[in-house]
């Protein structure tokens, strides 16, 4: 049986409401159920827990709201506690990676939960860090950009009405209008020296399968070019279904670092392509490492777990050594 459930609900995620916290309020009698309206509040929350972390928290937002009670709880007796990712923010990356529902059913679901003598169904994932943050991905190119041009499309003049700039349609949007014309006029492309910094590299060939690099050793240079996107991820998706990281979870304790060099014409014809994570891909570079350096020719906007983190010139992604368990709603629906 499920003791004791914590809820944390993002009053600033994109579905994240007052109703949602109601809502689990009703199903789940005894737990703690936070509706947060600051990154404080979470915080103060994850640290309220002291020594008697909750069978099961749940993350009520998007990835930034998991991201952040990662991070929070870091080190503390609740970092082990398995954590339900509910569907309300934009992207979704770990809620639709482990099949949530929507908030409604998934409601429901955690209140027959509750009263279950059933294990739980989980799912490890590795994290990722950077500037001693923790998350499930993170990068630099159009997948950083394309958080700022998001919420730029919303207002102004485009070519959707402004009721219809939401979610996938808003990103698409912000895609069309500002990320690819942007690229197509930048007067010099970006280039980047990726340094393996861990353990030797291993890359994915032809048929998908681990096979070890050749020279690729502690400091050798994996690649040297242009580049449009450079990230780093444990989990298969960036979110919409997007599969940005499709190899990630392929090799234990190791996480998926993927380069793209082709230019924004090529990108957009084979867009279809790219979210899909079909392999092998022209100019697209896959390892699966446990540290790496990025250098890059000029400064570039960098995300860390889809928020913005302004922008570097240098980058080190590194393996964590914490692992988080997530709630496979797949399993616990059969």
């Amino acid at each position: 049986m499920i003791s004791d459930i914590a809820v944390l609900v993002n009053l600033r995620a994109r579905r994240g409401s007052q109703a949602v916290a109601r809502a689990c309020r009703r199903t789940l009698p005894g737990a703690r159920v936070l509706a947060s309206r600051s990154l404080d509040e979470a915080v103060d929350f994850a640290n309220g827990f002291g020594s008697s972390p909750p069978s099961l928290l749940i993350s009520a937002g998007g990835d930034g709201t998991a991201v952040t009670l990662i991070n929070a709880l870091r080190g503390q007796p609740a970092a082990q506690s398995p954590i339900g990712c509910l569907r309300l923010g934009t992207g979704n990356a770990w809620a639709r990676t482990t099949g949530s529902p929507n908030w409604r059913n998934a409601v429901e679901k955690l209140g027959v939960l509750q009263h279950s003598s059933a294990a739980l169904p989980l799912r490890r994932f590795e994290l990722v860090e950077v500037d001693g943050v923790l998350a499930p991905f993170a990068g630099t190119g159009w997948d950083a950009e394309l958080i700022d041009d998001f919420h730029a499309q919303k207002s102004g003049l485009g070519l959707l009405p402004a009721g219809a700039r939401n979610g996938l349609g808003g990103y698409l949007h912000g895609l069309a209008t500002r990320t690819i014309p942007r690229h197509m006029f930048a007067p010099k492309p970006v280039e980047v020296e990726l340094t393996n910094t861990g353990a030797d590299a291993i890359t994915i060939d032809e048929r998908g399968q681990p096979v070890a690099v050749p020279g690729g050793g502690h400091g050798a240079v994996l690649y040297r070019g242009p580049v449009n996107v450079c990230a780093a991820g444990t989990s298969a998706e960036w979110g919409f279904g997007f599969r940005a990281f499709p190899f990630a979870g392929a090799v234990p304790r190791r996480f998926c670092m993927r380069v793209y060099g082709a230019g924004v014409l090529e990108a957009t014809w084979r867009m279809r392509s790219l979210w899909r994570g079909e392999h092998p891909m022209p100019k697209m570079h896959t390892w699966m490492l446990t540290r790496c350096k990025a250098v890059f020719s000029h400064a570039v906007p960098f995300q860390i777990g889809g928020d913005r983190v302004g922008r570097k010139t240098e980058v080190e992604y590194t393996l964590a050594d914490e692992e988080v368990n997530l709630l496979d709603w797949r399993q616990l629906a059969a």
